[in-house]
Parts: structure tokens; C-alpha cells; sequence
């Protein structure tokens, strides 16, 4: 076989940020999905001029929010809201509103449209066929800039450390056509069947990352890295580390609050790599176990924190990790946001809120619909 193809890694700042926030379209009366982003989306083109801002996604029901690179979450945030409201403009007038949230409570996945003259998506479910028309999930991602190509793989072995707080916090996907599943994220099970999703391989160095992308490519499994739709993923087009393991997040407040936690990790893993240090890893059947308790428990797992197999509740490691990461919020400018991961520990998670709410309401589904849809336009304001 022949070596390993370089893969560039574009030169990006430190720790600058860019996200991404996946939309459901849902009908205003029935609270059903609604297949309206090919209406929308051509009266928005023009925010796309310098680059995209809002584009389709695999279904006809989800609108992607895309920002530009941001060295502040505020920023980025703001950047999303103000192209969410001119998104949330045009649905209004085909009757629709937005929501997020990893997975829609009672909607059928076989009623639901593939976006129509995408040769990737046609290519994606030709191959995963049942699996991949399954497939009707949301989530964010997050971009943040490494300025080292030789700090990718460190920092990419060390976030899975925290792949679990990540998975817990945005948790938000308890149910599953009409049906309460006992997961916090169901999401993270169902995405996972697909062959080049779930947990990236740990490696050893850049080099490795290539000698697989070769390998995959060499045997037809992708056509180019950006198939590899790994939970944590080098995104050497954009000089990034993409952290895709997030549910869908349901408000803008959370958005901002995850984006800071990741930012600040990452920044403070660059720091502590620019300073000589060793990051942390651990063994890939104990991040495996991780992922699986955190989408299982929620907020209630237990979760291993090394590689020495110690354990701890989930929200009390994470309580440590907000006061360590003070000084890169500091740094970063984000404390604020930062802070706001502490209004999640205790106010809950999504699927908290969304299995109370159906509690109040006699199990109605289309009132955990219409709270996520308000969640999105007004924040977060009720507690689970």
C-alpha cells in the first residue's frame, strides 16, 4: 500500500470558536415535523454570500445555523441568534416553529423527507439504508482553533476524558416515536450505528489520523475525511477540533454555556501542551463505558475519570471542572457563559425538563413539542 497522503492542516488561532446548530421544523398546529427547509432556505441565500450561514441538512425538516469564527462566545452566540430570528421569520409564514433537542418526541421516521439532489446524502442512505433513514437526530457542534497541528491528536485523546459531561449536559433525547425510551440521549445510541459515527480510534500521533484516512479511503469506506462523523473529529480543513457529541440543545443560553466549556477545555489542554505537560487519556473501553452511562443515566451516572478506573458522579466532576477552567474563561472572555453549566446542574438537564413536563401534563408528547419550541424563542424557564 502507499503512504499515507498528507492531510493539511490549515493554521488556525488558538482557541477561536465557530458553531453549528442543527433546526427542527415543526408544524405550529400539530406539533409534527414539517418538511419546509426547501421554502426557506432559497429566501435566505443571500446570508450565505460570504460563506454559510444557513444550509440544508439531510432531512427537509432541519435548517443548519452555521456562524462565522469568533474569538468570544458572546459573540458567537449572538452571531447565532441573529440568523436564527430570520430563520424563525420564515417559518412563521409557512405556519411552522423551531425547536431543538436531540431527537423529535413522537414524529415517524419513515414519514420524513431526505433533502432531494445531495449525491452525499443519496450516497449516505443507498449505503446505511434502515439504519440511516433512522437517522432523524439533531445536535450541535462546536469548532474551536488549534494553532499546532501536532496538538491535535493530545487534545483529541484528552477531551474524551470529558466526552461523558459533555453527553450528559445536553442531553435530550428521552423519547423516541411516541415512546419513553430510559435514556437520557437516545440520540447517542442511534447515531452510533453508523459505520463512520460514534467514537473516534485513539491515536498515537497526526501521522496515525493519516494512515487511517488512507486506509478507509484505500478500501471505499469514505471518499475523503470529512465522512468520519466521529463524536470529537480533527477538521484540518478549518483548523479545527469539531466536538459533535452534543444532543440538539434547546435553548440559546445552553448553546453558549456548552461552547464555553468546550472552548475553555481545549484552551487549557493547549496551555498545558505549550508548557511541556502530558494530557490525559484514557483506555478506549473505559471512554466506551463513559459514553454508554452518560446517554444510559444522565445526570445520574457514574462515570470513570482516568485511566486508573477512579469513579464519580457525573455533576460533582463537573463542578470541579468549572473551577479549574476559571482561569481559561478568564482568558477567553466567557466566564459568564461558563457560570451558566452550573444553571444546567441545577435546574436539569433537557431530557429532565421534557419527562416533567409530560408528567404534568398526562403524558401529552405535543406539550413537550410545544415547550422545547419555547425553550428556543425564550429560554429555559422552567425547572426539571
Amino acid at each position: 500500500m502507499e503512504p499515507a497522503q498528507p492531510i493539511p492542516f490549515t493554521h488556525s488561532k488558538r482557541s477561536t470558536l465557530g458553531l453549528e446548530w442543527e433546526l427542527a421544523l415543526v408544524d405550529r398546529s400539530s406539533g409534527e415535523l414539517a418538511p419546509h427547509a426547501p421554502a426557506i432556505l432559497p429566501a435566505l441565500h443571500h446570508l450565505n454570500q460570504d460563506g454559510d450561514r444557513v444550509t440544508k441538512e439531510l432531512l427537509t425538516n432541519t435548517v443548519e445555523v452555521v456562524t462565522g469564527v469568533h474569538t468570544r462566545v458572546a459573540d458567537a452566540v449572538a452571531d447565532l441568534s441573529s440568523t436564527i430570528d430570520l430563520v424563525r421569520e420564515e417559518a412563521e409564514i409557512l405556519g411552522a416553529d423551531l425547536m431543538c433537542a436531540g431527537t423529535h418526541p413522537f414524529s415517524q421516521w419513515f414519514q420524513q423527507e431526505v433533502t432531494p439532489g445531495s449525491e452525499r446524502y443519496e450516497t449516505l442512505i443507498d449505503r446505511t439504508r434502515w439504519w440511516g433513514r433512522q437517522m432523524m437526530i439533531w445536535g450541535v457542534h462546536a469548532h474551536v482553533g488549534i494553532d499546532d497541528h501536532r496538538k491535535v491528536v493530545p487534545i483529541l485523546n484528552a477531551l474524551l476524558t470529558y466526552l461523558p459531561h459533555f453527553q450528559v449536559l445536553t442531553a435530550s433525547s428521552p423519547f423516541w416515536v411516541g415512546e419513553a425510551t430510559g435514556y437520557a440521549s437516545n440520540r447517542a445510541m442511534m447515531f452510533q450505528q453508523l459505520p463512520t459515527a460514534g467514537l473516534p480510534p485513539l491515536f498515537d500521533s497526526y501521522a496515525e489520523y493519516e494512515a487511517m484516512v488512507r486506509d478507509m479511503t484505500h478500501t471505499g469506506v469514505i471518499d475523503d475525511h470529512s465522512e468520519l462523523r466521529w463524536d470529537v473529529r480533527p477538521s484540518p480543513k478549518w483548523g479545527t477540533l469539531e466536538v459533535r457529541v452534543f444532543d440538539g440543545i434547546s435553548s440559546v443560553a445552553e448553546v453558549g454555556s456548552m461552547a464555553a466549556l468546550v472552548q475553555c477545555l481545549v484552551d487549557d489542554f493547549s496551555e498545558r501542551l505549550d508548557r511541556g505537560e502530558e494530557l490525559p487519556r484514557m483506555q478506549p473501553w473505559f471512554v466506551r463505558e463513559n459514553k454508554w452511562r452518560a446517554a444510559r443515566y444522565g445526570m445520574d451516572a457514574i462515570i470513570i475519570q482516568n485511566a486508573d478506573g477512579d469513579e464519580r458522579l457525573v455533576t460533582d466532576d463537573t463542578q470541579d471542572l468549572l473551577t479549574r477552567l476559571e482561569p481559561a474563561a478568564d482568558r477567553l472572555g466567557c466566564l459568564p457563559e461558563l457560570f451558566g453549566v452550573q444553571t444546567i446542574l441545577s435546574g436539569g438537564a433537557s431530557y429532565q425538563r421534557q419527562l416533567a413536563v409530560a408528567a404534568r401534563n398526562d403524558g401529552s408528547l405535543k406539550a413537550v413539542v410545544a415547550s422545547l419550541v419555547a425553550e428556543l424563542r425564550d429560554g429555559v424557564t422552567t425547572v426539571a
